[in-house]
């Protein structure tokens, strides 16, 4: 346990940033769920909601550094990558 009142501080406030992070990591990651299982069940319209809030999210995660810059960019590729191949087989396949 910290001994000083500055270390009592810093420990309240990483608390703090700690549990807002983990919240915006969780937000991407259920956006990101939600914009693919939307097109595996072929609603097109909300996918593509889904896709831009959860660019939007990621994009500023990194910039707020609740993500690395680089791991946001890749994220958001992967997602694209992901949603425009989930995208190109379910109108294939209708």
């Amino acid at each position: 346990m910290p001994n000083t009142p500055s270390a009592i501080k810093r420990l309240k406030q990483s608390v703090k940033r700690r549990m807002h992070n983990r919240i915006a990591k969780k937000i991407i990651k259920t956006y990101v769920k939600r914009t693919l299982a939307a097109v595996v069940a072929k609603d097109f319209d909300k996918a593509e909601a889904d896709f831009r809030v959860a660019t939007a999210k990621i994009d500023k995660a990194g910039v707020r550094r609740v993500l690395h810059p680089n791991t946001a960019a890749r994220r958001k590729s992967k997602l694209a990558r992901d949603y425009k191949a989930a995208l190109a087989k379910a109108k294939a396949t209708a």
